[in-house]
Protein backbone atom coordinates (compact mmCIF):
# COMPACT_ATOMS: atom_id res chain seq x y z
CA UNK A 1 0.00 0.00 0.00
CA UNK A 2 1.33 3.44 -0.96
CA UNK A 3 1.98 5.96 1.82
CA UNK A 4 -0.40 8.90 1.92
CA UNK A 5 0.96 12.28 0.85
CA UNK A 6 1.72 14.59 3.79
CA UNK A 7 -0.90 17.26 4.56
CA UNK A 8 -0.34 20.90 5.41
CA UNK A 9 -2.40 23.92 6.41
CA UNK A 10 -1.27 27.18 4.83
CA UNK A 11 -2.35 30.39 6.52
CA UNK A 12 -2.44 33.30 4.08
CA UNK A 13 -3.14 36.96 4.76
CA UNK A 14 -4.08 39.12 1.79
CA UNK A 15 -3.69 42.91 1.67
CA UNK A 16 -7.00 43.23 -0.17
CA UNK A 17 -10.21 41.23 -0.39
CA UNK A 18 -9.64 37.93 -2.18
CA UNK A 19 -11.51 37.44 -5.46
CA UNK A 20 -10.71 34.41 -7.66
CA UNK A 21 -12.17 34.17 -11.17
CA UNK A 22 -12.28 31.09 -13.42
CA UNK A 23 -9.03 31.95 -15.23
CA UNK A 24 -7.22 32.35 -11.91
CA UNK A 25 -8.55 28.98 -10.74
CA UNK A 26 -7.20 27.29 -13.88
CA UNK A 27 -3.82 28.98 -13.44
CA UNK A 28 -3.64 27.89 -9.78
CA UNK A 29 -4.42 24.28 -10.76
CA UNK A 30 -1.74 24.28 -13.49
CA UNK A 31 0.98 25.57 -11.17
CA UNK A 32 -0.04 23.24 -8.34
CA UNK A 33 0.05 20.27 -10.73
CA UNK A 34 3.54 21.25 -11.92
CA UNK A 35 4.75 21.50 -8.29
CA UNK A 36 3.09 18.21 -7.28
CA UNK A 37 0.75 19.78 -4.73
CA UNK A 38 -3.01 19.33 -4.39
CA UNK A 39 -5.28 22.01 -2.95
CA UNK A 40 -7.98 20.15 -1.03
CA UNK A 41 -10.09 23.01 0.37
CA UNK A 42 -9.89 26.38 2.09
CA UNK A 43 -11.68 28.39 4.72
CA UNK A 44 -12.08 32.09 3.95
CA UNK A 45 -12.40 34.67 6.72
CA UNK A 46 -15.54 36.83 6.81
CA UNK A 47 -13.59 39.89 5.59
CA UNK A 48 -12.13 37.80 2.71
CA UNK A 49 -8.58 38.78 3.63
CA UNK A 50 -7.34 35.57 5.26
CA UNK A 51 -7.48 31.93 4.20
CA UNK A 52 -6.63 28.63 5.84
CA UNK A 53 -5.93 26.13 3.06
CA UNK A 54 -5.50 22.37 3.32
CA UNK A 55 -3.03 20.85 0.87
CA UNK A 56 -1.38 17.52 0.15
CA UNK A 57 2.22 17.95 -0.94
CA UNK A 58 5.52 16.10 -0.92
CA UNK A 59 7.08 18.78 1.31
CA UNK A 60 6.92 22.40 2.43
CA UNK A 61 9.35 23.50 -0.30
CA UNK A 62 6.85 22.42 -2.99
CA UNK A 63 4.16 24.53 -1.33
CA UNK A 64 6.45 27.56 -1.03
CA UNK A 65 7.50 27.20 -4.68
CA UNK A 66 3.88 27.05 -5.88
CA UNK A 67 2.96 30.08 -3.74
CA UNK A 68 5.93 32.07 -5.07
CA UNK A 69 5.07 31.21 -8.68
CA UNK A 70 1.47 32.27 -8.07
CA UNK A 71 2.56 35.42 -6.27
CA UNK A 72 0.37 34.60 -3.26
CA UNK A 73 1.45 34.57 0.39
CA UNK A 74 2.25 31.44 2.36
CA UNK A 75 2.62 33.13 5.73
CA UNK A 76 2.50 30.03 7.91
CA UNK A 77 2.79 26.40 6.76
CA UNK A 78 1.92 23.78 9.37
CA UNK A 79 2.18 20.01 8.86
CA UNK A 80 -1.05 18.33 10.04
CA UNK A 81 -2.57 14.89 10.56
CA UNK A 82 -6.23 14.11 10.11
CA UNK A 83 -8.40 13.33 13.13
CA UNK A 84 -12.03 12.36 12.63
CA UNK A 85 -14.75 12.68 15.29
CA UNK A 86 -15.37 8.94 14.83
CA UNK A 87 -12.31 8.14 16.94
CA UNK A 88 -14.31 9.21 19.99
CA UNK A 89 -17.28 6.93 19.29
Amino acid sequence: MEDAMPRYIIEREFAEKLEVDDDAKKHIKEINDEEGVEWIFSFLSADKKKTYCLYEAPDEDSLRSAAARLNIPADVITPVDRIDPGIFA
